[in-house]
């Protein structure tokens, strides 16, 4: 081909060549051609014929085809045959130590219950904890340290407070503000307290012991009604007394708003008492005409 030809061809392809993106798109198959070997190819899986295939596939036992439209992980899913719930953490092999299956949630184990004591070792807790508690604790209070029942606890006090009485021990073990504690029997109340205040006793005033038997007998009552009952003003008397924690405030007489004033824990715990019910009656200290002086002050 001579040089003339050869340029005169070069021209004619350049001028028919089409740049690729204003070449015209190959139209694409409406519909995929099945691949079940068994259906042969080019049969497409749309209309009558899909309805065909699967009637065929549900009387002969076998699933119905998966559509294309479910993911490959779906498809894993199903294969795997989970039962996990939605919601529930899948974990390593899940519960059924299958590997790659999932398991329910296996339930919590319930806390073993606390183990029982003979009676031998409730006596020694329990003479334990009087020994070092400061105050009163009550049989409820004993049973939760303890983690027993409470029908035990009371009965097992009484056992240890009659066996320290039936040996003779120096210490007792009683109720004293609605719970339980050691207290030093009286016939030894001269050593005790000789050994304790080592003549630096700090003892309450006459006009205190008086306003404070008038507290405990004619409680709740108010300032005006012991100061009537005493012939004399007991308001620095009363403050003293709430400082020393032997009476505290308990609300307001509905009548006149003034304070009323009752006796305390630390009261019952001091005289050894459960309730102000112990305390004994007024009736044997009055005098004979009591009913005399008090028409005479009126």
């Amino acid at each position: 081909m001579s040089d003339e030809e050869r340029r005169d061809s070069l021209a004619d392809q350049a001028a028919a060549w089409i740049p690729p993106w204003e070449r015209p798109t190959p139209p694409k198959p409406e519909t995929e051609p099945a691949t079940d070997p068994d259906l042969g190819t080019g049969a497409p899986l749309e209309g009558p014929d899909r309805t065909k295939i699967a009637a065929a596939g549900e009387s002969a036992g076998e699933p119905e085809a998966i559509p294309s439209a479910v993911g490959p992980a779906r498809v894993a899913e199903d294969a795997v045959g989970g039962d996990a719930r939605p919601g529930e953490p899948e974990g390593e092999g899940g519960a059924s130590g299958v590997p790659g299956k999932r398991g329910r949630r296996r339930p919590t184990p319930e806390p073993e219950p606390a183990p029982v004591l003979d009676d031998a070792e409730l006596r020694g807790a329990l003479e334990a904890i009087l020994l070092v508690v400061d105050q009163p604790v009550s049989e409820l209070t004993l049973a939760q340290v303890l983690e027993q029942s409470p029908e035990r606890i009371g009965p097992m006090l009484d056992e240890i407070a009659a066996g320290y009485t039936a040996a003779g021990h120096g210490f007792e073990l009683r109720r004293a503000a609605g719970g339980w504690r050691l207290y030093t029997r009286p016939e030894y109340a001269t050593y005790v307290e000789r050994f304790v205040l080592e003549g630096q006793s700090v003892r309450l005033t006459q006009a205190a012991l008086e306003t404070l038997a008038v507290i405990a007998y004619k409680q709740p009552v108010t300032r005006s009604r012991i100061s009537a009952i005493r012939g004399v003003n007991c308001d620095g008397v009363i403050r003293t007394l709430v400082s020393r924690g032997l009476v505290e405030e308990c609300g307001t007489e509905a009548d006149s708003g003034a304070f009323l004033y009752r006796t305390t824990t630390m009261f019952l715990e001091k005289l050894g008492l459960n309730s102000v019910d112990d305390l004994p009656p007024l009736a044997p200290f009055l005098p004979d005409d009591v009913e005399e002086l008090a028409d005479a002050t009126r």
